[in-house]
């Protein structure tokens, strides 16, 4: 069984800021963390080893400083794990991302079960994924909560949906996203530190993925982001004058004005 789990390193805080020319988050001097949606995945992938037996594999695409976050996934369970890291990578939306993982899991000719977050906390589109999914032409399922089984090359899994749960059964190979729910994500062993430490992990650039740098970054990006700022929240009120009789017509008034309520 060969497991692959997507994973990003993101700002560990909500104070970035953002580089003027291209409208991208300036990561320099900020402490990254692992995507915590990426955490739960990681776990179930580990789960999956350990029930069925196989091998997991971590790629994570980012500047080099993302070798951080591979060596902490390998001290809690990956046995591998592989960097995507070129110029010509930076400023990726989703599409120009889910090509260059897509290009990368093509490069590792096999695998089983590709497990990623539901989303990831700096971005928080959850379009990853599926765009996966499409690129390898293999089946997606989103929202999975529980893996029932897994078993002559097919997996049961059961998915949140809004008003309770779906259990649906796919063909190997798939891609999944993965909720909260689904485990409590192991803390890093001593021999797993170890093993973090002296992994040799490999970078995998632009051209030994031999992708087109046109679908890959920002020239790959389908979407770009032209302004970014914070909105300006303006309170109005007023306070309400007279008995407590007369404070709740006004009121009632104010709200059938603004078309709240009607009636007499």
């Amino acid at each position: 069984m060969n497991i692959v789990v997507c994973l990003k390193q993101v700002p560990g805080t909500t104070k970035v800021n953002i580089d003027p020319q291209t409208n991208t988050l300036v990561r320099q001097g900020i402490k990254n963390i692992v995507n915590p949606f990426d955490t739960y995945a990681l776990e179930e992938g580990v789960r999956i080893k350990e029930r069925y037996e196989g091998k997991v594999t971590a790629i994570s695409m980012g500047p080099p400083q993302a070798e951080e976050a591979l060596r902490e996934v390998i001290s809690t369970g990956a046995d591998e794990a592989i960097l995507l890291s070129d110029s010509a990578f930076a400023g990726a939306d989703t599409l120009a991302t889910s090509h260059t993982l897509a290009r990368a899991i093509n490069k590792l000719k096999q695998y089983d079960i590709i497990i990623c977050g539901r989303q990831t906390i700096d971005g928080d589109t959850g379009q990853v994924g599926p765009e996966l999914a499409e690129m390898l032409g293999i089946p997606f399922v989103a929202y999975v909560s529980k893996i029932e089984e897994i078993d002559n090359g097919y997996m049961r899994v059961k998915r949140m949906v809004e008003d309770g749960h779906e259990v649906i059964e796919t063909p190997l190979p798939t891609v999944i996203t993965v909720v909260k729910e689904i485990n409590v994500p192991r803390l890093p062993s001593l021999r797993g530190l170890a093993k973090a430490r002296s992994a040799v992990i490999p970078i995998w650039t632009a051209q030994e993925l031999g992708v087109d740098k046109n679908m890959v970054g920002l020239s790959g990006s389908a979407t770009r982001v032209i302004r970014v700022f914070f909105p300006q929240r303006v309170h109005h009120g007023e306070i309400l004058q007279g008995d407590l009789e007369s404070q709740a017509n006004s009121l009632i008034d104010k709200l059938r004005e603004a078309k709240i309520i009607s009636g007499s």
